[in-house]
């Protein structure tokens, strides 16, 4: 078999692949076939009650598992979690790391993200390539964490070992786009020992960077290693790692067009790489992060768990961005288009993250009512390390209709110290459920959070401290209708903390402000028949917000001019409906979510009250149907629809950013190549290659729009050895 990939560059990772196949094949080949027994449906770590089937939760979570993205060739979570109807964009730049919206709630990078179940900072470009699902917790999240964002919460879970003695994996797998990519990439699993104790999971893989955005390139690559070790019938040891390198050149937004003009420059080509300069560097982004768990089943059932995770991330955060008029504002472009391009560079960006937890589950039975319990102990500990400064220098001025590039000018030498953060957690959680008769099921849980952080500038200025001890409860109530309707209802609190900045126009600077605590009311109905599954769940979210009052808020403003304080709060409320089901040769499948979201009861900023927030869509909707070919086995197609409506631009509606609508053709093809199983792909992405501005969100002091991508093409094979 000759297989040939035009311009495609062996590098010495890649070579690591194949050696990978040849070493592992022949080490493991002659192994035991004996069968090893463990729980055949993974536990879903996020939702705080381990081993609980998803379906009998009194929750909304969403998952998706290793087939379906490798279906849709995920490369960052923003391609998977875009199948979810509660998730949107939220200042998501290519080349940088993802930042999501969750029921209109913009996820916290540094609190709403967990791997193995464990806090880890999002603050950097997560591989997929070793990732064996996604789950989604949406909502309010303090069940699961003691400070987060109240959105929800994002845990990815790694590949593991095969669970069956004589099951191997040799997976390769090789894929061209969209644009100019080129990927390959092994996976590779078995198990081995005299009677198939230990396990393993090797991935590794490499991607040269040429996307559909011109001037954009870069490369990654991974190498990830899982193992497990059955000590015996009641112990199992699991430990794994991965190392991650992601450069590229990075991309900015678009703005509105200003003052004056106040509206939408038209919709460009999305290709386009408007601030691309000569001087340009690639952002760096790497990461070295592994955890261990030891597991023992304990007399009586009980079950004794404690598992290790760290992370350590470094970053060399470069970006080449536009940023106003030169005449006029600074949240928006010039009307004529003109914008000021500056060039921020922050080196050598350290980001280390341990946590240590341990729990213990069993079952005991309290005045004739059975009790599912599990205690938690957790300590985390995070450290923002970073360099004496970073440089923001201007450039110079130009036009988005000249491509970005300017007349070479010499910088203003704009430097700035950092912000260094130690923050420590220490949590300690009792959940139960209980089951008052054979249909109906209390749930209850109790998060105590005990948080000391600090932050200072690089220069010793500024200093923060904050140390408080805050409890978020959640109880909820679930019902079994029959054997295919499960009614639930549920309340919730979460908590996020924040300090006044320590500016000296600040009347309270430096002082923590009053603990946000968000609060989140939830009722729901799951239903699960023969090959149809669905789950209808209305939504009502509550979370304080804050505003500066006083006569004049900028930065340079003068002293105790300025408070930062609680005003009102942001109030979403929605329907999400889901559903899947199989007929035949048909598969469908589809989510919808409208949201009410608006500003209440605010004093300071009252001409924000009834507003609808900005860059948040009104409703989404995503859809999915496939057919398989009976006349053709293994041969199948499927179409993907996206359409997210109207959402702000501005605070007070003025502007809007139009609805759009996607569709994604995909044909998948399982058949065998000289007698090896293979599986092929070729998909198209925005079939009609509509021209739409993506995103408005509005950071950093401005108003910001992404165009969406054009129509792209990736083709992927995966010979299974």
């Amino acid at each position: 078999m000759r297989i040939r990939i035009s311009k495609l560059k062996i590098s010495p990772i890649q070579s690591a692949v194949l050696l990978s196949i040849a070493v592992t094949s022949s080490a493991f080949a002659q192994q035991s076939s004996s069968e090893i027994t463990i729980i055949a449906e993974p536990p879903l770590r996020i939702s705080g009650f381990d081993g609980v089937p998803q379906l009998a939760l009194p929750i909304s979570v969403g998952t998706i598992n290793a087939n379906t993205l490798q279906d849709i060739g995920a490369q960052r979570i923003t391609d998977a979690l875009r199948l979810d109807a509660s998730v949107s964009d939220s200042y998501n730049l290519p080349a940088y790391w993802d930042k999501l919206s969750v029921r209109g709630y913009a996820l916290d990078n540094r609190y709403n993200f967990r791997r193995e179940g464990l806090p880890i900072s999002a603050e950097t470009i997560i591989p997929m390539d070793n990732k064996d699902r996604i789950e989604l917790l949406k909502g309010t999240s303090g069940i699961q964490s003691g400070t987060s964002a109240p959105g929800g919460l994002v845990n990815y879970v790694v590949k593991r070992a095969p669970t069956q003695a004589e099951k191997t994996i040799r997976d390769v797998t090789m894929s061209y786009g969209p644009g100019d990519n080129r990927l390959m990439a092994a996976d590779l699993g078995g198990r081995f020992g005299d009677n198939a104790d230990f396990g393993y999971r090797f991935n590794v893989a490499y991607e040269d960077l040429n996307p559909y955005i011109r001037n954009t390139q870069g490369h990654r690559n991974l190498m990830a290693l899982a193992m497990d070790w059955r000590i015996d019938a009641n112990s199992r040891l699991e430990w794994e790692f991965e190392q991650s390198h992601h450069e590229q050149i990075g991309v900015n937004f678009y703005s509105l067009l200003g003052p004056g003009t106040n509206a939408l420059p038209p919709v460009v080509d999305g290709t386009r790489n408007i601030t691309r300069q000569p001087t340009s560097q690639p952002g760096v982004f790497d990461g070295l992060t592994g955890s261990i768990r030891l597991r023992h089943q304990l007399e009586n059932g009980w079950l004794w768990s404690t598992q290790y995770g760290t992370q350590h991330l470094r970053a060399d955060d470069r970006l080449v961005y536009a940023s106003g008029c030169e005449t006029g504002p600074s949240d928006r472009f010039c009307a004529n288009g003109n914008f000021r391009i500056y060039d921020y560079r922050s080196d050598n960006e350290r980001r280390n993250s341990e946590a240590i937890q341990t729990d213990l589950r069993g079952q005991l039975s309290v005045a004739g009512l059975e009790h599912n319990l599990k205690f938690s102990l957790m300590r985390h500990r995070k450290l923002d390390r970073m360099p004496a400064s970073h440089e923001d220098n201007l450039l110079g001025t130009t036009n988005i209709t000249l491509g970005g590039l300017t007349t070479p000018t010499t910088p203003n030498n704009r430097i700035f110290p950092n912000t260094e953060i130690s923050d420590y957690n220490t949590e300690l959680a009792v959940n139960d459920q209980v089951r008052l008769t054979q249909k109906t099921t209390a749930w209850l849980g109790l998060r105590h959070s005990q948080l000391n952080r600090h932050s200072v500038q690089t220069d010793q200025s500024g200093a923060l401290q904050d140390s408080r001890g805050i409890s978020t409860p959640w109880v909820a109530l679930s019902h079994q209708i029959n054997q295919r309707y499960t009614l639930y209802a549920s309340y919730g609190q979460g908590i996020e903390v924040e300090a006044t900045p320590n500016f000296n126009n600040y009347t309270n600077a430096g002082q923590p402000l009053p603990a946000l605590r968000s609060t989140q009311r939830e009722i729901g109905i799951k239903s699960q028949h023969k090959r149809t599954i669905w789950q209808a769940t209305w939504f009502d979210i509550t979370r304080p917000a804050t505003a500066d009052a006083g006569a004049a808020c900028a930065y340079n403003s003068a002293a105790n001019t300025c408070t930062r304080q609680i005003d009102g709060q942001n109030h979403h409320q929605g329907l999400e409906l889901s559903t899947h089901t199989k007929l035949r040769q048909w598969d469908f499948g589809g989510s919808v979510m409208w949201l009410d979201a608006q500003r209440e009861n605010a004093t300071v900023q009252a001409n924000l009250n009834g507003q609808h927030p900005i860059n948040v869509p009104k409703y989404i909707l995503r859809g999915m149907t496939e057919y398989r070919y009976a006349s053709v086995p293994g041969l199948r197609s499927s179409l993907r629809v996206s359409h997210e409506a109207t959402r702000n631009v501005t605070e007070n509606g003025d502007i809007v950013l139009p609805a759009w609508t996607t569709f994604e053709g995909a044909t998948h093809y399982d058949t065998k190549v000289n007698n090896v199983p293979s599986s092929w792909t070729l998909a198209i992405q925005n079939l009609a290659n509509k021209h739409y501005w993506r995103e408005s969100p509005h950071q950093y002091g401005q108003y910001f729009l992404y165009p969406g991508a054009p129509r792209t093409l990736r083709a992927t094979v995966v010979f299974h050895l």
